[in-house]
């Protein structure tokens, strides 16, 4: 095997968190994801050859064809590259999932031999993730296999394996006599108004302990923050109420944190980097929903560094600002906002 050059990645990782990030401001999704997720690993895999179509990994071993000549050359510096997402199931995302597709996993995802991107899709009831560990694991088992590691680690000292992860959660809004009311949304213009998410709604204003859903979300929520939401209207400065808002951002980041150290300090050998989202989906009848973008995190050498809101709901707070004429939320966390966030290691 030939010797890793660890220092080399971590350059790589600095150039992510040289890159200034806008968190907590309601924009529309797709500036969210390039100009925020896509510029970050970018930013890390600049100058590499970049590996994730399985024609790439050709073995001469197990391909008797011509398919051979797909393979690709482990010798210059490369990086095996996937993609992993979580999602809310609920249905009034507008295109999230394909544009999803489109911006991010077609550019990060491991491609089939007929080209379908093969991504890690899962779509926990409130989002967020079920278990941030067996999220870690299952993306890189799935990724990455014995020979196919080998062949990467022998090629070059400066190649590694990347594993990207986005946490996200959604939250209803509905625009109504020149008011904003999160956590409700509608199907269309001619439907009735509803709870979104649903499940998070319900877990803070009805909670029901047989509802496994419920007490996951209790869970990721922490017992401090759940009673505090649960009982308290927190609103903007503006009198907004945003319980649904800060519920939903703290579910997304505690799945970030969870798959985070899971990856670092279980999954990763010591070629394995990782950067990790949370964002939020506003659910507004638009043709392209709006994002919330809450947090990243980077994996790498038993080591995570965290940039963005945190996991307590007392911090939280906002104003509404106007954008393209109408009102878009901004949130806070203690005292930061989308001007400056310190990047901190998480334990």
């Amino acid at each position: 095997m030939v010797e890793f050059d660890s220092k080399s990645v971590e350059r790589r990782i600095e150039r992510i968190w040289a890159l200034t990030a806008k968190f907590g401001r309601e924009r529309g999704r797709y500036h969210t994801y390039l100009d925020e997720i896509v510029s970050d690993r970018y930013a890390l895999l600049s100058g590499m050859q970049i590996l994730r179509d399985e024609l790439q990994f050709a073995d001469p071993r197990i391909v008797a064809s011509d398919l051979q000549a797909c393979a690709a050359d482990f010798t210059v510096p490369s990086v095996v590259t996937t993609v992993a997402h979580t999602n809310c199931g609920d249905r009034i995302h507008q295109g999230e999932a394909e544009s999803y597709k489109r911006t991010i996993a077609a550019r990060f995802a491991t491609v089939s031999e007929v080209g379908d991107v093969k991504i890690e899709s899962f779509s926990p009831t409130g989002g967020g993730t079920d278990d941030g560990a067996t999220l870690a694991h299952v993306t890189v088992a799935h990724q990455i296999d014995a020979e196919l590691r080998r062949r990467v680690y022998d090629g070059h000292a400066q190649s590694f394996i990347f594993v990207a992860i986005d946490l996200k959660t959604h939250v209803g809004r509905l625009d109504k006599d020149g008011a904003v009311t999160y956590g409700t949304t509608k199907e269309s213009p001619w439907r009735e108004e509803r709870a979104a998410c649903g499940a998070i709604v319900g877990t803070l204003r009805s909670h029901d302990y047989n509802n496994p859903v419920h007490r996951r979300i209790r869970n990721d929520l922490g017992e401090e923050n759940f009673q505090y939401l649960a009982g308290t209207s927190v609103k903007t400065d503006d009198g907004v109420e945003i319980n649904t808002v800060i519920a939903a951002a703290i579910v997304a980041v505690r799945g970030m944190h969870n798959t985070a150290r899971a990856l670092a300090h279980k999954e990763f050998d010591a070629r394995g980097v990782g950067h990790l989202t949370a964002c939020i989906t506003v659910n507004r009848m638009m043709q392209t929903d709006p994002a919330i973008y809450l947090a990243r995190a980077t994996a790498f050498g038993k080591r995570v560094r965290v940039q963005g809101f945190g996991l307590d709901a007392r911090k939280y707070g906002g104003a509404m600002f106007e954008h393209d004429g109408e009102p878009r939320l901004a949130l806070r966390y203690g005292d930061s906002d989308d001007k400056g966030f310190p990047i901190s290691d998480l334990y």
